[in-house]
């Protein structure tokens, strides 16, 4: 049984956010909510949605910016929705990285329609036909082999090396902690490795797949957050 798609939703009125909960609950969705700009970004980075409704009016820093931080930290799809209805608004929600924008009041179909539309989208590949190989470009992996190359060239890559790599590809341009790596590489290991493990292993792992480790453009550290891989192009990659 599939997993319930979870939703985050970043609004500071308490009588819209519980309605808005048991529209979604009831179609089978999971929510989390929270009541402002820095709340929503804290909750974003731990709670790991698939999918962001946001308001723009919100106290501290509004919609707008939290979409355009949350950019620098994810793809994932975003949906505004607000009271704004001025063209000028629905431009600029859109430009800042919004998928999708709609006014208050809307119908509780119409947004389940929506989010489902988006949700479709933002699964690209995810339904295709599972591959045991990756390839984006710089690099490429027979998963069934366990074998990597960069560029052309075969590399050697220790088993944790490996790991991390798959576990960065398995999640291209979404900002993993230091302690979710921690956990989905070090697995039942994890609790006698530490979060040091990770940074020093990340630095081996660039000196093998970077042009220049010293500006590493596929492992990409973001400050305060984790780390994030980056790729020219994405590939889907098969547990």
């Amino acid at each position: 049984m599939k997993s319930p798609r979870r939703l985050l939703i970043i609004e500071d009125d308490p009588i819209i956010v519980d309605v808005l909960k048991l529209r979604l609950e009831t179609s089978g969705f999971e929510c989390i909510s929270a009541e402002s700009g820095e709340a929503g970004l804290k909750s974003f980075y731990s709670y790991q949605p698939d999918l962001v409704l946001v308001d723009v009016g919100l106290p501290g820093i509004d919609g707008f910016e939290v979409i355009d931080r949350l950019r620098d930290l994810s793809d994932v799809p975003v949906i505004f929705i607000t009271a704004r209805g001025t063209e000028s608004d629905k431009v600029r929600g859109l430009r800042a990285g919004g998928d999708d924008y709609i006014v208050k009041p809307f119908g509780g179909d119409e947004l389940i329609a929506r989010i489902e539309a988006q949700l479709r989208r933002s699964a690209g590949c995810s339904n295709c036909d599972p591959t045991s190989k990756y390839e984006d470009g710089e690099i490429q992996i027979d998963l069934d082999a366990h074998e990597v190359s960069v560029r052309g060239a075969i590399v050697n890559l220790t088993a944790y090396e490996y790991r991390m790599l798959t576990v960065l590809l398995r999640h291209p341009k979404q900002v993993l902690s230091q302690e979710q790596i921690l956990d989905l590489v070090w697995g039942s290991d994890a609790m006698e490795a530490a979060l040091s493990s990770v940074r020093l292993y990340i630095g081996y792992l660039r000196s093998k797949i970077e042009r220049n480790p010293k500006i590493p453009r596929l492992i990409k550290t973001v400050r305060g957050f984790g780390y994030k891989y980056d790729p020219p192009s994405q590939a889907p990659v098969d547990d």
